[in-house]
């Protein structure tokens, strides 16, 4: 074919160019220009990087939706990359790599696209970009594309040899065997199995604290609590953190916990809570967090599925003005698993008095036992159980709305490689960073960037117990100025939920101490991202929104704040080690810009093993949808440049007319408008379409619901994705459904709008139950 004055030849799929001279000029596949498109009239947008000046030879961004080749050949082709000559065959893990050969390094100019630089001016709705500035991205970790490009594609061709360097900067009892990886990521080719640094013995409390003590970290500041009620706070060094951790372990190991038990930890956001974890890692325990805001019959299902040699609890606590008697819910809960023939023996409790007092607390003497009254005699030296890479560090429970709860496992040596690098690249951490997340420990995020993944990283942490909006809307940068937080990683409902509520409450405080912010657990439409940016960071602070899930243990696909430009809302490119790919409904990978279904191919050392005694679940559920990959259950769009814009779970895709609309876009769409605070959307059966759009929507305080705003809000959707998204129903709410940890609990919000009204199940989880109440009587407004 022709373009350009230029013959573009193919051989075995490597694709030349040759200019005027006859020269052969190498084209990078993400480039060329298809058959399909030569006939088009496209201007070129790039010059080609390899053609010498007088050669004149220009690329097309390349945006077609081109298959790749048939299911057969897939294993055969998973590292075909630029060879020594720069051919680039058309089966390279580096597409996204290469769009980045395209963009500038730090601030400059962009063709065709608006940018704004990092703290120089504001993002506004016509920006497409926002750039490190060359000072944020000189002292990066990693500061420009080219060092990304040379790390991520050894980090493929040699995956050994790369994540072995920075294993070794970890402690090892006893170096792994021959094999760094090995595992079978095709349910064709038999059982799944998935092992990294198999004979390595290692301990990730040692790595996480004596190794840190010993380079001279003991007087450090590990972690910072701050209490619900301003004023109440406390800290621990290093030194002091391993002596706590030390004595509970002792204390669990006189009560017969052994390697490979299982204890469960249902704590508030204390420091008694990453104590207790750390502790279990200490002696080769499974510790099993579960969020203290789970009903009793959830608690129960857990107990009875791991069956724990002891349960350690509080007696209660308070979230904002509300105490929350957990004792209480532990005490049915065991009561439950009972009944199911699971007894525990042993329930350490926390005396918590600014929630309850002692005396008031309900007792079952001979199984319950305070902290207080036990773990202060232990010493406060514990010697360290030395563990194979392979064997069980936690246990986290996901839930479905239906099902029993699935025990993902997650193992020691990957694992810890895999938090430690994520935190270290994705948040830029420097050791004098002070960094918040407010995610609580009994979720994913708790577990690998609350608690292991800094601390691997010898980093001063913050924890918080109380509400992010107590006593008000401030509190949040009230502890940031407190303790000068640097680092601060949260959730888009928190970020919705402080727009909501004014910038007053954010501007009031000084927030100079910010230096990064990150965002977790949902999709961020883009409207919240720049207010994130533009308020809460003063438009100085780059956003690393992460993309990752329970089972990955650590970051898949995130943002490396010196590294790139960000695009508001998009995650971005895939971190180390990872290879991530859209695929069709037949599993076939789609090339270019596209939308599809998320999937990984190869493993990654924190990926997790199996689900606890259902291993056949674990390979039903991930690995068979799309043989030879992992199946993430997310949607996800890649632009034209090669950037990852996730779309939500697939069973929260709507099917309208034959049109898929993910809810999170129309929810993005929704949120933008300048009166809604925060929207949630959910399928509902419709006669014509078969599937409907339902809208929950709440609005910026003192705003009343209108006919004319429902219209506007309507008008909105429309305009932004088209007539086919537009909500068959408006739902004014004046708060959803969530969890304390800010989940949107959309199960119940589907059981709402279609009426379904008596099948509501557990909502003992939400941070309030009388929001449900308040939805329902505004069902016909």
């Amino acid at each position: 074919m022709i373009y350009n004055n230029h013959i573009l030849l193919t051989y075995n799929n490597i694709y030349r160019a040759v200019d005027k001279c006859g020269r052969m000029i190498p084209v990078p596949y993400n480039s060329i220009v298809c058959a399909a498109a030569a006939g088009g009239a496209r201007e070129p947008l790039f010059r080609n990087p390899s053609a010498s000046a007088s050669a004149s030879v220009y690329l097309l961004q390349f945006n077609c939706n081109r298959r790749r080749i048939n299911t057969n050949n897939r294993r055969n082709n998973n590292n075909n990359f630029m060879d020594s000559n720069n051919n680039m065959r058309t089966e390279s893990y580096l597409r996204h790599v290469d769009s980045r050969k395209l963009m500038p390094n730090g601030a400059g100019h962009i063709p065709h696209l608006k940018a704004v630089i990092l703290g120089e001016a504001l993002a506004s709705e016509e920006d497409d970009l926002v750039l490190p500035s060359k000072e944020f991205s000189d002292q990066a970790n990693v500061h420009s594309p080219e060092q990304y490009m040379e790390m991520y594609k050894r980090s493929i061709e040699d995956p050994d040899g790369f994540w072995s360097e920075i294993a070794s900067q970890f402690y090892w009892k006893q170096k792994w065997g021959e094999k760094v990886c090995d595992e079978n990521f095709d349910v064709r080719d038999g059982k799944i199995k998935i092992e990294w640094f198999k004979g390595g013995i290692t301990n990730v409390c040692y790595n996480c604290l004596d190794r840190n003590i010993e380079a001279g970290l003991g007087d450090k500041v590990a972690l910072y609590w701050e209490g619900n009620e301003p004023g109440l706070d406390g800290s621990l060094t290093y030194s002091q953190l391993l002596n706590q951790v030390c004595q509970v372990a002792n204390y669990l190991k006189d009560i017969g916990v052994k390697k490979g038990d299982a204890v469960i930890v249902y704590l508030p956001m204390i420091n008694e809570l990453p104590i207790t974890m750390l502790a279990c890692a200490r002696i080769g325990a499974v510790h099993s967090v579960v969020f203290a805001g789970f009903s009793a019959e959830s608690l129960a299902q857990r107990i009875t599925d791991c069956k724990p040699k002891a349960v350690i609890t509080c007696n209660a606590v308070r979230r904002g003005t509300k105490p929350i008697l957990l004792k209480d819910i532990v005490d049915a809960a065991i009561n439950d698993s009972a009944k199911d023939g699971v007894s525990v023996d042993v329930c350490l409790v926390y005396d918590n008095p600014v929630a309850l007092k002692r005396e008031d607390t309900k007792w079952t003497q001979g199984r319950d036992i305070w902290w207080q009254d036990v773990i202060p005699k232990y010493p406060s030296t514990c010697p360290v159980e030395w563990v194979d890479a392979e064997d069980p560090l936690f246990l986290l429970y996901t839930s479905g709305s239906t099902g029993k709860p699935k025990g993902v496992l997650h193992t020691t040596g990957g694992y810890m490689v895999y938090t430690a690098t994520t935190f270290k690249y994705a948040f830029d951490y420097k050791p004098s960073d002070i960094y918040w997340c407010t995610a609580d420990c009994g979720w994913i995020t708790g577990h690998s960037y609350v608690t292991y993944g800094p601390l691997l990283n010898g980093a001063t942490v913050l924890v918080y117990e109380g509400a992010p909006n107590y006593p008000d809307a401030g509190r949040c940068w009230d502890i940031v100025d407190k303790y000068k937080v640097s680092i601060f990683y949260t959730a888009p409902t928190l970020v919705r939920s402080l727009m909501r509520d004014g910038e007053a409450y954010v501007t009031r405080y000084s927030r100079k101490s910010l230096r990064v912010l990150g965002s977790v657990g949902e999709p961020i439409n883009p409207s919240a991202w720049r207010w994130f940016y533009n308020v809460v960071g003063d438009s100085r602070c780059p956003i690393s929104d992460t993309w990752w899930q329970t089972e990955t243990g650590g970051f898949m696909i995130t943002p490396l704040p010196g590294a790139w430009a960000q695009k508001p809302g998009s995650a971005t490119f895939p971190f180390f080690g990872i290879q991530p790919v859209i695929v069709d409904e037949k599993g076939v990978e789609i090339d270019g810009e596209c939308s599809g279904y998320l999937c990984i191919k190869k493993s990654w050392p924190g990926a997790f093993r199996t689900l606890y005694g259902d291993h056949e679940r674990y390979e039903t559920t991930y690995f068979k949808p799309f043989a030879g990959y992992y199946f993430s259950g997310d949607g996800c769009r890649r632009d034209k440049d090669g950037y990852h814009w996730l779309t939500g779970r697939v069973d929260d895709v709507i099917n309208v007319s034959g049109h898929r609309i993910g809810t999170a876009e129309v929810e993005s769409a929704l949120v933008s408008h300048p009166q809604c605070a925060e929207a949630a959307v959910v399928g509902v059966e419709h006669e014509v379409k078969g599937q409907g759009i339902y809208a929950f929507v709440t609005l910026v305080d003192s705003v009343p619901y209108s006919e004319d705003l429902r219209k506007d809000l309507i008008l909105t959707v429309r305009k932004q994705i088209g007539a086919f998204a537009a909500p068959d129903k408006i739902h004014w709410a004046p708060g959803l459904p969530k969890t304390r940890s800010g989940k949107i609990m959309r199960r119940i919000l589907r059981k709402i709008a279609a009426r379904q009204l008596d099948e509501l199940g557990d909502t003992s989880t939400l941070a309030d139950p009388n929001v449900v109440k308040q939805l329902i009587e505004l069902s016909d407004s």
